[in-house]
């Protein structure tokens, strides 16, 4: 039996074990699995769009796409600074069997791509405040002497109406 490559990549998502990129918003380095990412641009001119929600900048035209772009850093609550130089847009692909468009993420910066093992990880039951509770953030990998905060990336990349219905009580 063979699996395709998509498969894989989520099956290695779900175990928690493959290669993330690593990245920085202000001195915190987060990670999300590679396998989600679809490219690294240079910031670019954004369309703003109007009534999209605070975090959300607009739109770029990528190779005649159209992809939304959001600031990290207001998504997550981290305090906003100036960009500078290394600061870039992650293209990234959300819940691939949702069939969801990619989405950019601007980033103060790409830092690495790692080899994270299972034996390296930490759930973040403990930690249960700010973005924590928001399920942001699911787990803490320990990597050469530092931590990184894995994104669940499909929580951070879906729309604020569609969290807020995941968190409202089934009707009986």
């Amino acid at each position: 039996m063979t699996i395709d490559p998509l498969s894989k990549t989520i099956s290695q998502e779900l175990q928690g074990a493959g290669k993330y990129l690593a990245f920085w918003l202000a001195k915190e380095e987060f990670a999300v699995p590679v396998g989600r990412v679809r490219e690294i641009i240079p910031v670019q001119e954004i369309t703003p769009v109007p009534q999209a929600p605070f975090y959300v900048l607009g739109v770029i035209n990528l190779r005649g796409k159209v992809v939304p772009v959001m600031d990290l850093r207001l998504r997550l609550g981290v305090a906003r600074e100036a960009a500078d130089a290394r600061a870039c847009i992650v293209v990234m692909q959300p819940d691939p069997l949702r069939g969801r468009s990619p989405i950019g993420v601007v980033v103060d910066g790409v830092s690495e791509v790692l080899q994270i093992q299972p034996s390296d990880l930490e759930d973040t039951a403990a930690l249960t405040n700010g973005w924590m509770q928001l399920g942001y953030v699911n787990q803490i990998a320990k990597s050469k002497g530092k931590v990184k905060l894995l994104l669940e990336i499909d929580r951070v990349l879906a729309p604020a109406a569609e969290l807020a219905t995941e968190s409202e009580p089934a009707a009986a």
